[in-house]
This record gives structure tokens, C-alpha cells and sequence, in this order.
């Protein structure tokens, strides 16, 4: 089957199918060859079949935020989702019914669409609190049930909003309401593979096509919050196996930390990469895989004590840098692609592999791939992605910046240190340790950073000083 680059299928062919696989905090560093000393035979099999996709960033690389731009294809300050969502930042942050979605395109278009397992868009309500997850140590509760109006075109549903009970999850299915959760006494990850599987084999050859989401929220912390079987896969690594980026200080408290989670946290990614097998396993069983698009990302890295920090939400590689792979026998070649790919441009690029190009809403602002997945164009070696972190607090970083696919500039304003800005070659310095000090360089980048945002209507607080920059 081939389709044309303008999203129409040829008469009478199907369309493909999606399997779309998200793992949170998933870091690129676990798939890579030289990178995090992890076993992954499944994803690395995947890899070996797929588009890999090296340029892949998340512009914001937090929860929620990623999630609502994978959706919708729109930025935070258009989707309604500038930070993480739970009952501090509700009502105001969510995703609001009637936001454009893939997952709507394909289901009006005759797809079978399902969603399974974290979901973490909803704003929770008061009822949240007594029949999600509760309330947490702060008082915050983040766990939050989606009626079926605000589930943006997925049909099936067996999900729930944020809880980080690995091994006693529980989630909301399909029309069932807010007061009849369903519980699991099984690993998270474990129990959605069950469900995705169920909903696979629903699906024949030369039946309808699907489009589902798996949504894992392992290797995402508590880190012990694994089955005993894996808990012990990297005990025995020394630290400098372990961690072996050169920007970890190890006898720093965050770098002896990041070490003493490491071996829980990769043998998470081995947990996962065994349900990716079996996934991947089932599409061959069931004579599927040729038509199907496979999707391996997922919404953000972890630093694990690179620049000093262990978690995310920050504009460093370990926390932007995704996991990327794409696979569609026959159709998307299999190798390294360079073509820089970020959170706004999933939407309309699987839009544009299942034949939807002309049907993309006109509120989606990402691009779409697909042309350059399937060898019809060239990457756009200028093409660039937006960095961005809202302050949550008044002391809290106001942060916006742009990474190409061989540069990094971004820019910090604070009320104590106005803007603040860094810039780094990629190229001559990946593990971003000696910023670019010319004036000159960082006015260019300045400049393109303030064209960036006033095309996208993005009105940052930081405009005016990054002005006087970019002309400086």
C-alpha cells in the first residue's frame, strides 16, 4: 500500500494501522548504542526495523505539558496545559473538550481507537479526591477521572489519570463512572499489555483499522515499585557503569542518589521493553505487524545526575532528548533519521502516515514528518523546536528556547536575574558542557528565538529583554 504525501489513500487500499506505545520517563540514553548500560533485545529488534529518530526532543519535558502537545499538536499557551495537571494547578490547566486531536481524525475517519493506561490530562475534581488516588503528603491530588466527553476521539478506554501505584493500579473502563474504578493487584505495565492484547485481538487483517495508545507509566518513580523478579537485574554495576555520562559528578549527593536509584530504574526499562515484546509479538501472531504503524517514544529523560540534577523539566539532553522509534514495513526505512522531530509534530505526522494529511485541524501548529519518513522529502536542517517551562511560582524560571538539530539556546528570566541565557554546540559539546560565550552567536540565536515565539503568538514575558539581546 502506498499513500500519497497530501494524506489521500489510493482507491481501495486500507489504511495502516497505529500502535502508539508511550513510556514515561523513558530516557533516549536506554536505546542508544553507547549509552545507559541497559537490556532492551525487544526495542533494540524494534529499532533494527524502524525509523530511529535521533533528533527527537520533547518541548517540555514534563508530564502533562508533552502529553497535551502529543494530542493536540498545539502549544501550552493554546491548549490550556502550561504545567503538570493536579488539584493545585486545576481548573485552569487541562485539556478542554473540543481541542483537535489525532485520535478524533482517525475515529471520524472509520478507525477502531482505544487508550490505555495514564493518561494525566484531566483537571481533577473535588470527587477525584475520594475516588481517584487522594490526596498525597502536600495535599495535592493528581489522579483524576475523564467522563467520555473529554476523551478526544478514543473510544475505547481503560485509563486513569496519574497515580504512581505500579502494583496496585487501577483505572476507569469504559463507561463505567467516577465511583466504579476498577483495582489490580498486578504491575501496571503487566496488566495494560493484557488489555492492549484483548484489544489486539479484536483486530483481524483486512478488518477496520485501529489506532492504540499504550500508556505505561513505569520507569516513571517510586523506582521500587517493580516486580520482585527484576528488582535485582543491575544491583552488582558499579556506579561508573551505571552512570557513565561525563557531566555526572559521582561523589556529588545528587550523583551517589542517581546511583543508588539507577539499578531500579533500568531494570524498570528491561520490565518495559518485555512488554513491548510481547505487544510486538502478537502483532506478527495476528497478521497485523505488515499494516501496522509502530510507534516507541515517550514524553520526557531523566537527568539520573547529569548538570547536577536527577528528574526532568529542564532544557538539558537527558531530560528533552526522547526515544523515537517508528515502524511500517514496506513503507518507512529502516535506519537512523536525523529530521528533528518535538511534542507538536507526533499529531500531524501520524495524521500523515494513515492518509489524514488534508483532514489535520487547522489548530494544530506542529509538522507533519510523514513526507520525510517515507522518502519523499528532505529533513529541514533548519528546522527547530521550542524549549519551553512556565513558572508555576513568582521565585520559579519563566524559560524559552530553541534546539535545532546541532544547537541548543535557551533563555531563563527571573525576577532576581532577568534573562539569562545559554547556548551550546551540539556537535562539539553533546553532554552540554562548555557554553558558546560569543556575543555574536548568541545574538543570532537570540534573534530567531524571538521570531519563533511572536509567530507562534507565544506573548513571554521575556520578549523585550531578548529584543534588546537579539540587537545588541
Amino acid at each position: 500500500m502506498t499513500l500519497g504525501w497530501r494524506g489521500t489513500a489510493s482507491p481501495g487500499l486500507r489504511r495502516p494501522s497505529v500502535l502508539f506505545i508511550i513510556s514515561d520517563q523513558f530516557r533516549a540514553m536506554c536505546l542508544e548504542p553507547d549509552g545507559d548500560p541497559v537490556r532492551t533485545p525487544a526495542l533494540d529488534a524494534l529499532a533494527a526495523q524502524s525509523a530511529v529518530l535521533t533528533n527527537a526532543v520533547s518541548n517540555y519535558p514534563v508530564c502533562s505539558p508533552h502529553r497535551a502537545m502529543l494530542v493536540t499538536g498545539q502549544p501550552p499557551h493554546e491548549n490550556h496545559v502550561p504545567y503538570n495537571v493536579n488539584s493545585g494547578t486545576a481548573p485552569e490547566v487541562g485539556l478542554r473538550p473540543g481541542a483537535p486531536s489525532w485520535a478524533q481524525v482517525l475515529r471520524d475517519g472509520g478507525y477502531r481507537t482505544g487508550y490505555i493506561g495514564k493518561w494525566h490530562l484531566e483537571a481533577p475534581t473535588a470527587a477525584d479526591a475520594i475516588h481517584g488516588r487522594g490526596p498525597l503528603e502536600d495535599g495535592r491530588y493528581w489522579d483524576a477521572y475523564s467522563p467520555p466527553s473529554h476523551r478526544f476521539g478514543f473510544e475505547f478506554w481503560h485509563s486513569y489519570g496519574c497515580n504512581d501505584q505500579h502494583l496496585t493500579p487501577h483505572y476507569w473502563v469504559g463507561n463505567a463512572p467516577r465511583e466504579r474504578r476498577t483495582n489490580i493487584n498486578r504491575w501496571s505495565a503487566a496488566h495494560e499489555t493484557d488489555v492492549a492484547l484483548e484489544f489486539l485481538a479484536g483486530a483481524r487483517a483486512g478488518a477496520a483499522p485501529f489506532a492504540l495508545a499504550v500508556s505505561f507509566n513505569p520507569p516513571h518513580q517510586p523506582f521500587d515499585e517493580l516486580p520482585p523478579s527484576y528488582a535485582t537485574d543491575y544491583a552488582d554495576l558499579p556506579a561508573e557503569q551505571l552512570l557513565n555520562r561525563p557531566n555526572v559528578d559521582l561523589a556529588s549527593s545528587i550523583g551517589r542518589e542517581a546511583a543508588a536509584i539507577a539499578p531500579l530504574y533500568y531494570a524498570a526499562v528491561t520490565a518495559i521493553d518485555e512488554q513491548v515484546g510481547r505487544l510486538l509479538d502478537a502483532l506478527a501472531e495476528l497478521d497485523l505487524a505488515r499494516d501496522t504503524i509502530v510507534v516507541f517514544t515517550s514524553d520526557h529523560g531523566q537527568q539520573m545526575g547529569s548538570h547536577n540534577l536527577l528528574y526532568k523539566n529542564v532544557p538539558y539532553e537527558e531530560s528533552m532528548r526522547l526515544p523515537c522509534l517508528i515502524r511500517w514495513p514496506g513503507h518507512i526505512a529502516p535506519g537512523q533519521q536525523p529530521a528533528l522531530f518535538c511534542s507538536l509534530d507526533i499529531a500531524p505526522t501520524l495524521l500523515g502516515l494513515t492518509g489524514f494529511a488534508d483532514s489535520k485541524p487547522v489548530q494544530m501548529r506542529g509538522t507533519n514528518l510523514a513526507p520525510v519518513l517515507l522518502g519523499a522529502e528532505e529533513p529541514d536542517a533548519e528546522a527547530a523546536a521550542t524549549y519551553y517551562c512556565y513558572p508555576l511560582h513568582p521565585t520559579d524560571q519563566d524559560i524559552r528556547g530553541l534546539r535545532t538539530s546541532t544547537n541548543k539556546f535557551i533563555a531563563r528570566l527571573s525576577a532576581g536575574d532577568g534573562l539569562v541565557t545559554e547556548c551550546y554546540d551540539l556537535r562539539k559539546d553533546p553532554y552540554e558542557l562548555v557554553p558558546v560565550l560569543d556575543p555574536d552567536v548568541n545574538s543570532l540565536w537570540a534573534a530567531r528565538l524571538v521570531a519563533e515565539l511572536q509567530t507562534a503568538g507565544d506573548d513571554w514575558m521575556g520578549l523585550s529583554a531578548l529584543k534588546e539581546l537579539a540587537n545588541a
